[in-house]
């Protein structure tokens, strides 16, 4: 069992910035796969960015060019620096740890951007 914790999240305004993090609870960190999604009330979980055990990043297009995913694999964390934010970044993000055995989830984190 893997535990992911999340922190970072708040209120910022319009084009402000929030770095996220996630802590894995596990000494196998470096073979997942690591990513953000995002999710409002209603709406399904949607991908943000993910990043592979080699480092290999894949966004989604809302986001490319604002967010950057990276991980310190001697720490156990993933990190998503998100810049330039905007009103539509506001969602609930989760951290996923994704393996071909199995998937992990965080408990997620808040983040509103004020316009």
């Amino acid at each position: 069992q893997v535990q992911l914790v999340e922190s970072g999240g708040g209120l910022v305004q319009a084009g402000g910035s929030l770095r996220l993090s996630c802590a894995a609870s596990t000494d196998f960190f470096i073979i997942y796969t690591m990513g953000w999604y995002r999710q409002n009330p209603g709406k399904e979980r949607e991908l943000v960015a993910v990043i592979t055990s080699g480092g290999s990043a894949n966004y989604a297009d809302s986001v490319k060019d604002r967010f950057t995913i990276s991980r310190d694999n001697t720490k156990n964390t993933v990190y998503l620096q998100m810049n330039s934010l905007k009103p539509e970044d506001t969602a609930v993000y989760y951290c996923n740890a994704y393996s071909r055995v199995r998937q992990y989830w965080g408990q997620g984190t808040q983040v509103t951007v004020s316009s």
